[in-house]
């Protein structure tokens, strides 16, 4: 047996996308064993993920810190990787291939680049398809890669249904961080006004995360706290596969539901498309616009109010 790994520090959103990647990983490797390099923020996210057979811990403590790197490096390397998948493909794990991991195999998207394509042209391709290409040019045969499936990270969340009196319930994803406000659709009350018009029997609500609750004040929507404190990931999780529909900005949230198979809108504007992000589905489609604020709730209204008939 041989130790392989798999880094991937995050974020929400991309450890959702890469669960059928992990998935393909081990089963071509079901006589090894599968670690994951992750930060403190999925660290017990992925203890849960059944094709995961130990997690480590990466705090991504300052690359200047040279006894965090030192450490590091004793631990990883005293595992002797037979291979390494890199998921995170960032100038931090190429620092690491570089200085900290050097006597493994390495698969990233610059060790698997297709012949004749630069690292900027093949970024242009959505985030699916170019972790099946690393992979499938890695030697795994790939069945999940290109429909992840996030079943595995929910939590039953009864107890917050009961707490919420929450039996048909919309979800609201109306946040992002506050150095990407651009990504924020303005008319979030508008549209609940709309929906609350016509369906009566739907419930509205919000699961803000720890920097978002203050914010969740202002929309008109249930906000779901447990214990005033945001809910788990695998609570968010559950929370989202019971829900009847999901209306999202760009967030993480918005592909957990993608890949629960959940019905839903995504709204983008000009930062990036749906395409590339890889986030629709049979199920979960985007509006894409030039500029969000000009998008009406009218216009986000007459797109869902069918889907809303159950």
């Amino acid at each position: 047996m041989s130790n392989i790994l798999i880094i991937k520090h995050g974020s929400l959103g991309d450890i959702a996308q890469v669960s059928g990647a992990i998935q393909d990983i081990k089963e071509n490797h079901t006589n090894d064993k599968v670690y994951c390099l992750t930060t403190p923020l999925y660290y017990e996210l992925l203890k849960k993920c059944p094709f995961i057979d130990e997690v480590l811990l990466d705090p991504r403590t300052s690359r200047l810190n040279i006894l965090y790197l030192l450490k590091l490096r004793i631990k990883l390397n005293s595992l002797n990787f037979l291979k390494i998948y890199d998921l995170q493909n960032s100038s931090r794990t190429s620092f690491y291939k570089r200085f900290i991991i050097t006597r493994s195999t390495w698969s990233s998207s610059q060790t698997t680049l297709p012949k004749g394509k630069s690292k900027e042209e093949f970024d242009t391709r959505g985030v699916l398809e170019r972790f099946n290409h690393q992979l499938s040019s890695s030697g795994i045969k790939t069945k999940h890669t290109m429909n992840p499936n996030f079943f595995w990270a929910c939590d039953n969340v009864d107890f917050l249904k009961q707490k919420f009196n929450l039996n048909k319930y919309l979800l609201l994803f109306p946040f992002s961080s506050s150095k990407l406000s651009h990504k924020r659709w303005p008319h979030y009350n508008k549209l609940i006004d709309l929906i609350n018009s016509y369906y009566k029997d739907i419930k509205i609500i919000t699961a803000p995360g720890p920097l978002e609750i203050l914010d969740s004040k202002n929309i008109n929507a249930t906000a779901v706290l447990n214990n005033n404190k945001s809910i788990s990931i695998n609570q968010l999780a559950g929370l989202i596969k019971d829900s009847i529909f999901i209306i999202s900005n760009d967030t993480g949230p918005a592909h957990i539901a993608a890949h629960l198979n959940k019905s839903g809108i995504v709204l983008f504007g000009h930062h990036t498309s749906s395409s590339k992000v890889s986030i629709e589905t049979k199920k979960l489609k985007a509006i894409n616009v030039e500029n969000l604020n000009n998008l009406s709730a009218e216009k986000v209204y007459s797109e869902i109010q069918n889907k809303l008939r159950f």
